[in-house]
């Protein structure tokens, strides 16, 4: 009964409590064997990732070390602190640090120290050195005008472990291009690098470029635009520009050479902006083509530019130039449709317009107008319509109008007086014309020699010789020399007498003093 009992008693404890002991002794034995083995037989090495953390912490503390010694002292010797400060962490430099040691030279006047720097870094250390460590050195060459220097350490890149790149050549090339003399060294550079595998991108085409717009040799750049295409290189909308406007800057271009470039480079698909079709359209008109600035100024509305009141007051003038003033009429007109607001600079070439058809009382009214919609003129305006009504020979007129100028107070330019003097003279007005010679004296305004000449000669000719004579004293008192023609016509009306030779003499005298 007892041992059915305690049969029955076994087969009623849950069977769980077996399978929790049996599991806990298991585990309790498998623990203390992991254990035993990791502490008494440990033969597994240190993970990498903990290796290579303790190495970049010993860097760090050895880059403060070596910050700290460069902060404390200006004399101390930096390569010896970066070998002491790296091998006291037991590690080895960094990139890093050589570069923090070059800036600190450069920054301290120690670029002597350099080339021992580069030494070590070339012969002793064995990583691949950054492009962006000799860039700095580059760039402080270019700075010192050490080209052969710069050229030199691009060359040895590859010594120092350093695959160089476009980034390094166009370094080198923003400082050949400062100077002449320089950029005649870039063509031998780029031969060099081509044989280095170095590969000419947009932004270096974009350093030449500038280079050669800035020392006035546009041509040079177009031979680099067409380069950029047969090479499939994109070319930046600014270089063109650039080289557009620098192209029409020379004074010695035909028209034919800006215009058969901007028809080759359309038919690339190369658009115009607004501004190159104002400096096509000034080129234009310097060299007396206001037609060919209409058809520019046309081309760039259809282009879907709206020109403003510069592009018109430029056609405005070209047009005029040639004479054709029912077009400038035309373009007058336009301006007002298109709401724009013509300018001072606009109504002056207007007015000029007018005066070369002598249409002086239009000119006159012009003023009135202009006052009454708030563009007052300046002395330009007066001058022009001042030099044209006495160029005319309408004297009355042009004393009427002179006389308003004087009492608005507007300053006359010495071109307007020599051609009131000239005027005056030719109408025999000779004691107006001594009056406005005068006052251009005491004005500081400089007198032309063929202005003074044709005062002492007509007073010659009048036999007003004492009186010429006394003019031309006085204007040498106020270091304004006579022509040879007023010295001729002195000689002439005194006869050559021994006192004249003495007073020509005398005068002679002053001139060579």
């Amino acid at each position: 009964m007892l041992k059915s009992a305690s049969n029955r008693c076994s087969n009623e404890i849950p069977k769980f409590l077996f399978f929790r002991s049996s599991s806990s002794s298991s585990s309790s034995s498998k623990s203390k064997f992991h254990n035993y083995y990791l502490r008494k037989r440990r033969k597994w090495p240190h993970p990498v990732y903990k290796s290579r953390w303790h190495e970049k912490l010993s860097q760090q503390h050895a880059m403060q070390a070596l910050r700290h010694q460069a902060s404390s002292s200006s004399s101390i010797n930096l390569l010896s602190s970066l070998i002491n400060s790296f091998a006291l962490y037991n590690c080895d430099p960094t990139p890093t640090a050589y570069r923090f040691v070059i800036k600190t030279l450069i920054k301290t006047s120690q670029s002597h120290h350099i080339p021992p720097l580069l030494y070590h870094l070339q012969k002793i250390e064995k990583f691949e050195t950054p492009e962006s460590v000799f860039i700095d050195i580059i760039e402080f060459h270019g700075e010192n005008n050490q080209f052969q220097e710069a050229i030199d350490l691009y060359f040895r890149l590859p010594n120092f472990r350093c695959i160089p790149s476009v980034d390094s050549l166009n370094c080198l090339l923003s400082i050949l291009c400062k100077r002449k003399e320089g950029l005649e060294v870039v063509p031998q550079v780029l031969l060099k690098s081509r044989l280095m595998n170095i590969r000419l991108e947009e932004s270096s085409f974009v350093i030449l470029i500038e280079a050669l717009c800035r020392f006035k040799k546009p041509k040079n750049a177009i031979g680099l635009l067409h380069h950029m295409v047969d090479h499939e290189i994109d070319i930046d909308q600014r270089s063109f520009s650039l080289v557009l406007l620098t192209l029409c800057q020379q004074n010695d271009l035909k028209c034919n050479e800006v215009m058969d470039l901007l028809e080759e480079m359309s038919k690339l698909g190369f658009c115009l902006e607004k501004t190159d079709w104002g400096n096509v359209i000034r080129f234009l008109v310097k060299r007396g083509n206001g037609m060919k600035a209409l058809e520019a100024l046309r081309k760039m509305k259809l282009d879907g530019f709206k020109p403003d009141v510069m592009c018109y007051t430029m056609v405005l003038d070209g047009v005029i130039c040639e004479g054709d003033y029912e077009t400038a009429d035309q373009l007058l007109d336009e301006m007002l449709v298109l709401g724009l607001v013509p300018d001072i600079n606009t109504y002056n070439v207007y007015i000029n317009g007018l005066c070369k058809q002598n249409k002086f009382d239009d000119g006159i009214k012009m003023l009135s107008s202009m006052e009454e919609i708030g563009c007052k003129p300046n002395m330009i305006t007066y001058n022009t319509l001042l030099s044209a009504i006495y160029e005319s020979g309408e004297l009355g007129k042009a004393s009427e109008f002179l006389k308003n100028v004087r009492a608005k107070g507007v300053l006359l330019h010495s071109r307007t007086y020599h051609i009131m003097i000239y005027r005056m003279i030719v109408m025999d007005d000779i004691s107006g014309a001594l009056d406005l010679l005068e006052e251009m004296v005491q004005k500081s305004l400089v007198s032309q020699p063929s202005t003074f000449d044709e005062i002492l000669c007509r007073l010659c000719e009048n036999g007003l010789v004492s009186k010429a004579m006394n003019l031309a004293t006085e204007m040498l008192e106020k270091n304004v020399i006579p022509g040879c023609r007023s010295w001729e016509a002195l000689i002439v009306g005194f006869h050559i007498k021994h006192a004249f030779k003495e007073l020509d003499l005398n005068a002679m005298e002053t001139i060579s003093s």
